[in-house]
């Protein structure tokens, strides 16, 4: 062997023993060629730590879920508004963006061990069957749905289905005390966006949306067609409570009020790429006027059409300051049939203004910020509304407005007492559902041939009735000044009697009566057609 060659040989086994131990300390025992050179050794670490207690930890355990609690916390270091959506979540969260789902169409409740329809979904499947409100579920299929504390997960998976599937119900009707069987076939069945709409007066429509799904521009179109055919010449939008969803929806109900080339919105993301959305078309409501109904829940793309109509000098905006979500996300498909919705971009409104309030403070400050806003003062006076002038932005006729931290109104509305809030909260929180559900239980024979129109016009919820919701309440040991506030009380039954024998849209009406904004656009709406009416009337001098 050359002499040299024989010198070196002792070195290059060293170097490369040396090598192999370092490469092997870096590699698993399944890594492949191209992980063993990659540069990304965050990712790595990460992967690591995941199969080390996947084959290595004592004790079996669930990766899956730990992935779930990294992928979580990862995006929680981000915003409040970048989520993970496990697989688990996901069919439901897609129903709800879409508009519709799968099923047989009833609102139920599961009463003493019994499915009980509240109502059929007008036009869906069970309503073309004939199924009404007060009917038992007792079986699907032959199988016995009663008696067995079923959760309601469980009733939804054996009333859900393939599109054009059957299932077969028996049903029993205690108003006529007879039981029966019924084929359904299962259909896609809206979940309405566009929870009602009505005239309030002769010449003012009103719409209420609760979210922007995919399903919410043809549902306002449709609406908004049907109250110009009943002879609206002025709008109330209701976007209160409103968390929002796609901006693409927003977009397309802004530009029915924007004349062509008004600016909507622009985006700029992490690069500094702007894109700017503008009105495209004649508007079904182009120069007619409008009232935005906002609260600190109307988030998102509520916000987008608040800041696009009060930025281009457009309508009136009413109520309190909006919650201030300025940030836009995207769904990413991660490809185990779950998900990120990841923020990507975020949003200003036509005069420039990003409406994001910060949340460098962390999540629990973020959302508990209306606690906040209640105890400065906020909500009961616009005077206590926090501004600053480095926000401070004027639209092209010469007003004021503000961003950092939401849309603030053109028209502030305070919010009610506290009794009052305590109020509105038992109606978001079911109890007066669940009491109206319990009262039409014992009879609903008595409502059986009452007209809609004849219940709105002249139906009182009597004091025993009263009496009974109080003992329904305080037994739930919730207390506050009932007496004081009965009329409101009185409104809140009959508006939830109104919803489960008729539909919410009559409901709402009802609730119009009591309603501190609706009843504020109807006063400032009749101030300007008194003024209007007297400018027409001045008749100018002769000289």
């Amino acid at each position: 062997m050359n002499k040299k060659l024989s010198f070196l040989l002792p070195a290059v086994l060293a170097l490369t023993l040396a090598v192999g131990i370092f490469i092997g300390g870096k590699l698993h025992f399944y890594d492949s060629p191209e992980r063993l050179f990659s540069t990304n050794s965050k990712k790595d670490k990460l992967n690591r730590l995941i199969d080390f207690i996947e084959y290595e930890y004592v004790d079996e355990i669930n990766t899956d879920s730990i992935v779930d609690v990294t992928v979580n916390d990862i995006l929680g270091n981000l915003d409040p508004h970048s989520v993970y959506i496990p697989k688990s979540e996901m069919q439901e969260v897609a129903e709800n963006m879409k508009g519709d789902f799968v099923g047989i169409g009833v609102s139920f409740r599961n009463e003493k061990d019994t499915i009980t329809v509240v109502r059929p979904i007008i036009g869906g499947p069970s309503d073309q069957k004939g199924i009404q409100a007060g009917d038992k579920i007792m079986t699907a299929d032959d199988e016995i749905l009663y008696g067995k504390d079923l959760a309601n997960s469980d009733i939804i998976a054996k009333l859900k289905g393939k599109i054009g599937s059957d299932v077969t119900l028996g049903v029993y009707r205690p108003v006529e005390k007879r039981f029966f069987k019924v084929k359904v076939t299962r259909d896609r069945v809206p979940i309405r966006s566009v929870e009602a709409q009505y005239m309030l007066t002769s010449e003012m429509g009103y719409i209420k949306i609760n979210r922007f799904a995919e399903s919410t521009y043809n549902e306002f179109v449709q609406s908004l067609d049907q109250l110009l055919e009943e002879g609206a010449e002025k709008l109330v939008l209701d976007l209160r409570d409103n968390p929002g969803g796609y901006l693409g929806i927003a977009e397309l109900l802004a530009d029915e009020f924007l004349e062509e080339g008004k600016l909507i919105l622009f985006t700029k993301n992490k690069k500094g790429r702007i894109k700017k959305a503008f009105a495209t078309k004649e508007g079904a409501f182009e120069g007619k006027p409008i009232y935005v109904l906002i609260n600190e829940r109307s988030a998102s793309a509520s916000e987008i059409i608040a800041g696009a109509l009060q930025d281009n000098d457009i309508g009136t905006i009413v109520g309190r300051r909006s919650f201030g979500k300025g940030l836009v996300q995207r769904e990413m498909d991660l490809g185990d049939g779950s998900a990120v919705r990841l923020t990507v971009s975020r949003y200003y409104t036509p005069t420039g203004r990003s409406i994001q309030r910060s949340y460098a403070k962390g999540y629990d400050d973020y959302y508990q910020n209306y606690m906040e806003r209640y105890l400065n003062g906020e909500l009961v006076s616009p005077d206590s509304i926090k501004v600053a002038d480095s926000l401070r932005f004027v639209t092209p006729k010469g007003k004021v407005v503000y961003g950092g931290g939401g849309i603030i109104p053109d028209v502030f509305v305070p919010i009610g007492s506290l009794d009052e809030e305590k109020i509105r909260n038992l109606e978001a929180s079911g109890f007066f559902s669940a009491f109206v559900f319990d009262f039409l239980e014992k009879d609903r024979s008595r409502f059986m041939h009452y007209p809609e129109s004849e219940f709105y016009a002249d139906y009182r919820v009597d004091d025993l009735v009263f009496e009974q919701f109080v003992d329904f309440v305080l037994n739930r040991k919730v207390r506050l000044d009932f007496y004081a506030h009965e009329k409101l009380i009185k409104t809140y039954i009959k508006a939830n009697l109104a919803e489960q024998l008729y539909s919410p849209n009559v409901g709402a009406q009802v609730l119009s009566r009591e309603d501190r904004m609706i009843q504020e656009v109807l006063r400032i709406d009749t101030e300007a057609n008194l003024k209007e009416s007297a400018e027409e009337q001045e008749v100018p001098s002769k000289s």
